[in-house]
């Protein structure tokens, strides 16, 4: 119970920060939509390393349900725990909405319009999801203490390399549902995206099987 905690308070912090740098973005770049989505990957990106650092040794610091399966189904993870894990995610995930509103005076309950539905996303949701787990399955003790600088380093430039702005997590995926701002993605284009984070997580799982060094 005290890691899934611990996961929920990390997953809402995140999620603040995904949110409040893409509104305070919004608001200081004039229209630049370039600008906006500079500050938000790049907000995004040096919370998440601060996120990991802080709660690795508190819950493993996944923050994403398709990290805690695809560690679960290589037996990185217990699976009795897997499911308190995912409903915290979820949980915290829309938690940080609502805090990321509070701070800016919004209204807290929101839906958004933000139409993200293309092939080109959906793929993009694929190889987003597909990199991040990849990379997640492929650190290990010699390589823990890069943990935090490679995940955040990676979203943020996955930002930018992708058509979808890579959101790469369910949790994330609908709690971003439930705002009307620069982050936001329509709810009816939730379901798409997720069906895409599922396929490049289990992508990532048989690479990370297929290409691991031989002992």
């Amino acid at each position: 119970m005290r890691s899934a905690a611990a996961e929920a308070v990390g997953t809402a912090l995140l999620l603040a920060a995904v949110v409040g740098s893409g509104i305070m973005g919004e608001r200081l770049a004039g229209g630049n939509a370039a600008i906006a989505l500079l500050a938000n990957s790049l907000a995004t990106g040096f919370a998440l390393i601060a996120l990991i650092i802080a709660f690795a040794p508190r819950s493993g610091a996944h923050f994403n349900p398709v990290v805690s399966i695809a560690l679960s189904l290589r037996g990185d993870f217990p699976a009795a725990r897997l499911t308190g894990y995912v409903v915290a995610q979820f949980l915290g995930a829309l938690l940080g909405v609502l805090i990321a509103h509070a701070m800016f005076d919004l209204s807290p309950w929101q839906m958004s319009v933000t139409v993200r539905s293309s092939p080109g996303q959906w793929l993009s949701e694929c190889v987003a999801t597909f990199g991040l787990v990849f990379l997640v399955l492929s650190l290990d003790r010699r390589t823990a203490w890069g943990a935090p600088f490679a995940v955040g380093t990676y979203i943020a430039a996955a930002y930018w390399f992708t058509a979808s702005t890579s959101f790469a997590n369910p949790a994330v995926t609908l709690a971003r549902g439930f705002t009307a701002t620069f982050a936001g993605i329509g709810l009816a284009n939730v379901p798409a995206f997720v069906v895409a984070q599922l396929i490049g997580a289990g992508l990532a799982l048989a690479a990370d099987r297929q290409l691991r060094p031989n002992p």
